[in-house]
């Protein structure tokens, strides 16, 4: 379909709002008659524990409709939430008809997706005189996989609390679920341990930036930094819960840890100095895994991280370790020699195996990046599959698997392949992941019926090189983000034209909940799908 016939197709179907919404629900009827919202409509709550989640309905149609609901107890009037048990956790009902709306869910998180529907519906409907008329509408809705998560990194470049919560509020108007959020990295330290104060003090700042790619010679001579308190981290943790995001921390080991030997050198193979790296890449500097005192280093930190993260799961990155400082290494070669360990690769993951009794004696469980299949793996280990071709293989171990490849899930990369047209600034290389490529991320995609049983969920990433204000975060994740929580939510054959008719409904609620720096290739016809 071509731009100027999708816009024909948006006007045509512009009454049709039942079919608006994103991700796409699993069953939608229309429905005789309409209900118009007005200020005067009430929000109806069967019992306390959907309260809050009706409040922060409200607060959304305060914003972007100009309309104040009041949030009543058995009100029987409005929009009716109430929990039904005999739906699924995340599984909901909504019904629009004359009388008002009903919104019914298996748990006050259902209810929550509901009326994250909703609010996609009011973004979508028709001004009346008295408000904001809705069409008819019946729909049964669940999601296809229980993870449907997005990581923020805040390391290579800081974003203060309020981002992080305007980044919240973005995987929740997704119905996205999980909130991967990489807080540990070679060019900065940003959760504070108060057992380990240097990492803050000294692992938190860079004193200048490369200019570009880290084949410049330029740097910016300015300080980077910044980090969260642990009440901060509180603070976000409880705002992401109320939205029913699960925050899942990462401290990255046993590379990416340069920012951890500048607050600690002894964490080092060398015995030297180190600086927070300055530029972006993999350094050969990672933690000496032959020194019990880095075991204790690591257990220090995760019992102040499990304190804050009520999260079941744990990432522990895993990935882009370079063997070379370990080779030379006097006490990593002692190590594999002790522990009868043949290589490099078996060393890793005699780390991981090390670093998951830590995690089990606490109750918590391993997410890492696919490296972590090298040398060997635990099935209690979650693989996070960024580089694709290790999908077959992690499933086939009969390791829980989230999928995240690069080719569809990394939104940092460009978005058109017309660089004439292209204003997203410098990257590691000039990769591309459209709208309609997001949109095309499959689960299942060469698996069997009996592997499915493994995909445990998707994610889309934003890496941040190259990514430093929150109007950029909004440029990469929208509406790209839109495409990977389909995947994530919807049952059923991928329809592209379809999904771009409600996503440029969806584009009308980025402009209302003031996420006004979307990217716009798509809409403009530029992508070159």
């Amino acid at each position: 379909m071509t731009f100027a016939a999708l816009v024909v197709a948006l006007t045509v179907s512009a009454q049709n709002t039942s079919t608006v919404i994103i991700p796409k629900p699993l069953q939608v009827s229309q429905v005789k008659g309409s209900y118009v919202v007005t200020p005067k409509t009430v929000i109806s709550v069967s019992d306390d524990s959907l309260v809050r989640p009706a409040e922060i309905f409200a607060d959304y149609v305060a914003s972007e409709a100009g309309m104040t609901l009041a949030v009543e107890k058995n009100a029987k009037k409005g929009i009716l939430l109430a929990v039904d048990s005999s739906l699924g956790k995340e599984e909901y009902t909504l019904d629009v008809t004359s009388k008002g709306v009903s919104i019914k869910g298996g748990t006050p998180q259902g209810v929550f997706y509901g009326l994250q529907s909703l609010r996609q519906l009011i973004s979508a409907g028709t001004t009346a005189k008295k408000g904001i008329e809705l069409q008819g509408v019946s729909i049964k809705d669940k999601p296809l996989l229980g993870y449907r998560g997005a990581m923020f990194d805040v390391c290579r470049h800081f974003f203060t609390v309020k981002e992080v919560k305007r980044f919240i509020d973005m995987v929740a108007m997704h119905k996205m679920n999980v909130l991967h959020w990489h807080l540990t990295e070679d060019q900065g330290w940003r959760i504070e341990i108060k057992k380990y104060p240097n990492l803050i003090k000294k692992g938190s700042v860079r004193k200048e930036t490369i200019i570009g790619r880290n084949n410049s010679t330029s740097y910016d001579g300015m300080p980077h930094g910044g980090y969260y308190t642990q009440e901060e981290i509180r603070d976000i943790v409880k705002y992401a819960a109320e939205r029913y995001i699960e925050v899942i921390p990462e401290i990255d080991m046993p590379g990416h840890m340069v920012a951890a030997l500048a607050s600690y050198n002894y964490l080092g193979c060398r015995d030297e100095k180190f600086e927070v790296r300055t530029k972006w890449g993999i350094s050969k500097d990672v933690l000496c895994v032959g020194k019990e005192s880095t075991l204790e280093f690591i257990e220090g930190v995760l019992e102040e991280v499990f304190q804050l993260f009520p999260s079941k799961y744990s990432h522990l990155g895993g990935d882009e370790a370079p063997r070379d400082r370990w080779k030379e290494c006097p006490h990593c070669q002692k190590r594999m020699k002790d522990e009868g360990l043949k290589d490099e690769n078996e060393l890793q993951s005699y780390f991981t195996h090390r670093v998951e009794a830590i995690l089990a004696k606490h109750g918590r469980k391993i997410i890492g990046w696919d490296e972590v299949i090298k040398g060997g793996v635990n099935k209690s280990v979650t693989v996070m599959l960024w580089q694709d071709k290790r999908r077959l293989q992690a499933t086939t171990l009969g390791n829980e698997v989230i999928l995240t490849p690069k080719k569809h899930c990394y939104m940092d990369y460009y978005q058109t392949r017309r660089p004439d047209s292209n204003k997203e600034g410098p990257m590691f290389a000039t990769r591309i992941v459209t709208l309609l490529d997001a949109y095309n991320l499959n689960p299942y995609e060469n698996l069997k019926p009996e592997q499915y049983k493994n995909i445990k969920g998707v994610q889309c990433n934003l890496w941040t090189e190259f990514i430093s204000t929150f109007e950029r975060v909004q440029h990469k994740m929208l509406p790209r983000m839109a495409g990977i929580a389909e995947a994530g939510w919807s049952q059923g054959e991928k329809n592209f034209d379809d999904f771009a008719r409600r996503v440029n409904h969806l584009r009308q609620l980025y402009d209302k909940a003031g996420y006004h720096h979307y990217a716009t290739y798509f809409f403009d016809g530029d992508d070159e799908r």
